[in-house]
């Protein structure tokens, strides 16, 4: 599978290319550690829904430029001096951080987060949202919500004690303290560590695995794993079994199978 880089033709504070397969998602204001928008995230979640329905899309890298992966939210686009409603503050967390982490979770192909440097608050858990995390030595990990008097939001309490267990979690929320790559990949925050220089040569090998993979079996895989974390057994098996029977159904399969009986390696078409 080959295929020439495009690039959107626009000077953005989202880059967006697709390249063999992969759709290249990097958030580009290393000014403000790449802190996002309600612009910006409006985009990223118009890129995650187009690559679900994409065929020439089989995997999402998700990184950015500069020293910041993310530092959260943008708090300075919020306008000033407006008089709260009640209930404001919680429609905006829903249309807003949770829509976000939301299309990570709920994007039919696979999301890498490259962590390139400082993911904070929102930052972190658009990383966390991703299928596999891949980062840089020099990254670090900050709840921070605390310093600032606020309650973890943009899915944080729902992500983190997934990965780390309930306890572990607290300690991170309670505390804020900034945590390095390297205790984030002990504490199963990260897939893999890598030398600043090797993320972005690392998550292409990656990603282009993964786009030249079963695309509806990684489909349904990931929404098999993501909804196993709320069902009970008979939901998870029965679940199982349905993806199965409807994966089946794909010329993936079909070909996955008569390359094993053929003795080949297979050649998968994304369908």
């Amino acid at each position: 599978m080959t295929s020439s880089p495009v690039e959107e033709p626009r000077d953005s504070v989202l880059r967006h290319t697709t390249d063999n397969g992969v759709s290249w998602i990097t958030l580009n204001r290393p000014a403000a550690m790449n802190a996002i928008t309600p612009d910006q995230r409006e985009h990223l979640i118009s890129l995650l829904d187009h690559a679900s329905a994409d065929p020439a899309v089989r995997a999402v890298v998700l990184t950015a430029t500069g020293k910041g992966f993310c530092a959260g939210a943008d708090l300075r686009s919020a306008p000033a001096g407006a008089e709260r409603v009640a209930g404001d503050v919680a429609r905006l967390i829903r249309s807003g951080a949770q829509r976000l982490i939301s299309a990570v979770l709920d994007c039919e192909k696979p999301v890498i987060a490259a962590v390139n440097g400082t993911a904070a608050g929102l930052g972190a858990h658009l990383a966390l949202a991703c299928d596999l995390v891949l980062a840089a030595e020099s990254a670090v990990f900050i709840e921070v919500f605390i310093r600032r008097g606020l309650v973890p939001d943009g899915g944080g309490a729902y992500l983190l004690p997934r990965l780390t267990g309930p306890q572990r979690a607290k300690e991170l929320m309670f505390f804020g303290d900034a945590l390095p790559a390297a205790e984030a990949e002990r504490l199963g925050l990260v897939n893999r560590v890598v030398p600043d220089d090797d993320l972005a040569k690392t998550a292409r090998a990656w990603a282009e695995r993964l786009a030249a993979g079963p695309t509806r079996a990684l489909a349904l895989t990931k929404a098999l794993v993501n909804a196993s974390l709320e069902a009970g057994r008979p939901d998870a098996f029965a679940a199982e079994a349905a993806a199965q029977e409807i994966n089946m159904t794909t010329a993936d399969a079909q070909e996955g199978v008569r390359a094993f009986v053929e003795r080949r390696p297979p050649v998968y078409r994304g369908c």
